[in-house]
């Protein structure tokens, strides 16, 4: 049975990375986590003080990017793909508040970009993957066979981020969340380089009333249909 590169990108916490893990699991394809690069590459920014409040170093940080190695491993107790950064597992340290306030800043750095996506584009040469993120559709696989856009309203998707954090443990007030989440949005629409666009030929999802186990069923029959046309 044919293979297909299959691209879902959309608003941040509107859930890409479930769903792409699910899709990946399913159909048995690779799953790329490409919002976990970029957190990579945040974290390293901010461990170097590049990165702060008050300060962003880009000149600092592009100078170091050749010195940036990331990679997925698969841990064997959850059977999950973590990402790890110059051999580091860094996976529960990307997810915090703290790093999702710098990721689209860091995102708006060409270099940074150029970087990321070739090694995207790399991961994803033989087909048969999952890609979530921002730009997967119209920058890194244009050419995908099925291309995802997800949407949800501001406040759905910061309730969701509050609640997993809060589940983590995190001391966070709703209002923080829901300030993060449009700060993201408006700098992830408005930035130069491969802005967040929903590509011609994406199909649109709105989620924002829909449970995982009916959006899961509703892609997955997506994907099989396009897999069905490459046979």
């Amino acid at each position: 049975m044919g293979k297909i590169t299959i691209a879902i990108d959309g608003f941040s916490s509107t859930g890409k990375s479930t769903i792409a893990k699910q899709l990946a699991d399913c159909l048995d394809y690779i799953y790329v986590d490409t919002g976990a690069m970029y957190r990579a590459i945040t974290l390293f920014a901010m461990r170097k003080g590049f990165i702060t409040e008050t300060n962003f170093d880009t000149q600092a940080l592009i100078q170091h990017l050749d010195k940036i190695s990331i990679s997925f491993k698969k841990n064997k107790e959850t059977t999950k793909a973590e990402v790890y950064i110059n051999g580091e597992n860094i996976e529960k340290y990307i997810r915090t508040l703290e790093v999702s306030g710098f990721v689209s800043p860091i995102a708006t750095v060409s270099e940074v970009r150029k970087k990321l996506v070739h090694q995207q584009q790399q991961m994803g040469q033989g087909k048969g993957v999952v890609m979530d993120g921002r730009d997967i559709g119209t920058v890194v696989f244009p050419e995908a066979e099925l291309k995802i856009f997800l949407d949800a309203s501001a406040k759905t998707r910061a309730m969701r981020r509050y609640q997993e954090l809060l589940d983590k443990g995190d001391d966070i007030t709703f209002e923080a969340v829901l300030g993060n989440v449009q700060e993201r949005d408006r700098i992830d629409s408005t930035r130069e380089d491969s802005p967040l666009v929903k590509a011609i030929d994406a199909i649109e999802i709105d989620n924002s009333e829909m449970n995982l186990e009916d959006q899961f069923h509703i892609i997955l029959q997506l994907a099989k249909d396009r897999i069905a046309g490459r046979i």
